[in-house]
């Protein structure tokens, strides 16, 4: 299939570092507008020149308290304020510390202890939970509301405004206090410290320093055609380093314009009224577009009619003629009309997904990081689009197999200015993170192709050993899993027997709004769920059959990023 793609993007600007980018992008885009928000129902914006001054303010602000060089943790959704408070932290010397905003209550202070954040940021999200989040601990001396609660009073001392704090720093640069200004930037030390999933008891810090979020940065510009014309929706929580690094920085130095979307439920609202040209998503998010898109295809009974428009435009495009806005722009407009690519990152999507999107006219440009790598490791980028592939390494960055002599697949080894400094407080877990000669393990399981590109069988912590030493990667068999529109989602996983055989074994979630549920009794969804899986298998050798079949009715636990917690799948 050709690959038609938009090459024509304006080059991006090189920064030398995050306070570069702040200050370049006022200069350059000035009173554009970067950010399009809802607050209290109304419609607000904030540009590039506020973006600059907002930092600025709230840098000395942080100076004044003595708190420049602190960790300084930040909570809640996507905000400006949000963005501007990592921006000021890490141009000032400080360590930032994103957190989700879905860590559980009694998990909170240990992270606080763990982090040794002094200061905690938080939006809206987190009024309701503020006064149970301050009574768990001591050490954190200042909370700061970014959208404080209207006519109620902030609990004790240790409370303050963030508006309250921006014009504190406003105050201290009139008056010629100018420190945070001054400030020279060290490109190797610690600016941000990244919680990876799990409890304080499991969970490990990440160290990333401003050469790091830099590198990943410019990579991100650099591989993709993007540039000021571009416009996006913010769907993906703050705190994850693929949203800010790529979502946020990344925006900022090409001039984009970014709205920021209020609820996941609202996503497919807000894309249909901002009209996007480009998304940054997780899998998840696209699998669920997909099953949408088609069942209202099948509702309208247009299925067949729309199979055989498909294959005439795989025909046309083969040509060099793209008429994809006239077949399929119904189906488009369900995101606004303009949408062109999709960068995808997180987990493996299905290629039957990428090439129905694309013949919707939507480019998917399937990518590969990790949080250690800040986090950008690969990426598809456009007129470079590879099937089945997370795509090249980026600028920059080295990768590397670290196979078996004379087999092709091994671990995934990482080498460049977007590896991290090491985990915080952990000198055994960095040592076992890194080869001898310096290399990253990513954990990932993989192999390049003769043109260097990167193909991802497994994570290795996953990896179902069998007794006859073969191994199974259940990404592989989830991928095939959610392939079939009655599959919401699944998870694979090797259960031990009485005889100490493992049994691969599929827990599946049915999607109950296909039509082949409809009316079905529990039995009977049951057993159409273990047929889906069997006919999976005839296609599969014998030793990657799941032998076993779950029917759960309740979705998975996910993260704040849609990632489903497979460690808490029993």
């Amino acid at each position: 299939m050709r690959i038609v793609n938009n090459l024509h993007a304006k080059p991006p600007k090189i920064i030398s570092d995050l306070r570069h980018l702040v200050y370049s992008g006022a200069e350059v885009f000035g009173d554009k507008v970067l950010y399009r928000y809802i607050e209290n129902q109304e419609e607000k914006q904030f540009t590039y020149n506020e973006l600059l001054e907002n930092m600025n303010c709230l840098g000395q602000a942080l100076y004044h308290l003595g708190l420049s060089d602190k960790h300084v943790a930040v909570m809640g959704e996507v905000h400006p304020a949000y963005t501007t408070t990592y921006l000021a932290v890490v141009n000032g010397g400080g360590v930032i510390v994103p957190l989700d905003k879905e860590i559980d209550l009694e998990d909170l202070g240990g992270f606080f202890e763990f982090t040794e954040a002094e200061v905690l940021f938080y939006t809206g999200a987190m009024n309701k939970h503020i006064a149970d989040i301050a009574a768990l601990t001591k050490r954190i001396k200042y909370f700061v509301a970014i959208q404080p609660e209207e006519n109620k009073k902030l609990p004790d001392k240790r409370f303050m405004k963030y508006d309250d704090l921006l014009a504190l720093g406003k105050q201290e640069l009139d008056a010629g206090n100018d420190q945070y200004l001054h400030h020279e930037i060290d490109m190797e030390k610690m600016c941000a410290l990244i919680c990876t999933s799990g409890t304080t008891g499991t969970s490990k810090g990440v160290m990333l320093c401003q050469r790091n979020l830099t590198a990943a940065t410019n990579s991100s510009c650099l591989s993709m055609s993007y540039d000021d014309n571009t416009t996006l929706v913010s769907v993906l929580p703050p705190h994850h380093t693929y949203e800010m690094t790529c979502g946020h920085l990344a925006a900022m130095n090409i001039g984009a314009e970014v709205f920021i979307n209020d609820a996941i439920r609202h996503a497919l609202k807000n894309f249909a009224a901002f009209k996007p040209n480009a998304l940054m998503l997780v899998p998840l998010f696209l699998e669920t577009m997909h099953k949408k898109i088609w069942a209202e295809i099948r509702k309208q009974n247009m299925e067949k009619k729309v199979r055989t428009a498909m294959k005439v435009n795989a025909g046309l495009l083969d040509l060099g003629i793209d008429i994809r806005q006239k077949l399929f722009g119904r189906i488009t407009q369900a995101f606004g009309g303009n949408l062109a690519s999709i960068v995808c990152g997180g987990a493996p999507i299905s290629p039957e997904i990428i090439k129905d999107f694309y013949h919707f006219g939507i480019t998917v440009l399937e990518g590969y990081g990790i949080t250690e790598c800040a986090p950008l490791v690969a990426v598809n980028s456009p007129g470079k689009m590879k099937f089945h592939s997370v795509g090249t390494p980026v600028r920059n960055c080295k990768v590397k197999i670290d196979a078996v002599p004379g087999q092709e697949t091994g671990e995934i080894l990482v080498q460049g200015d977007n590896v991290m400094l090491g985990y915080y407080k952990n000198e055994e877990a960095t040592k076992e993170a890194f080869t001898e000669d310096g290399w990253f393990r990513t954990g990932d399981i993989g192999y390049m192709d003769k043109k260097g590109y990167i193909f991802i069988t497994g994570r290795k912590k996953n990896v179902i050993i069998l007794s006859n030493g073969k191994n199974v990667f259940p990404e592989e068999l989830e991928e095939h899993l959610s392939r079939n529109p009655a599959v919401l989602e699944s998870v694979v996983v090797g259960r031990e027997q009485e005889n100490g055989e493992i049994a691969i074994t599929a827990i599946v979630v049915p999607n109950m709004e296909s039509e082949v549920f409809q009316d079905k009794n529990k039995d009977e969804i049951e057993e159409i769920t273990k047929d889906i899986v069997r006919d999976i298998n005839k296609k599969l050798p014998s030793f990657k059959h799941m032998t076993d079949v779950e029917v759960r009715f309740e979705e998975f636990e996910k993260t704040s990023s849609r990632k489903i917690k497979r460690y808490k799948v029993k």
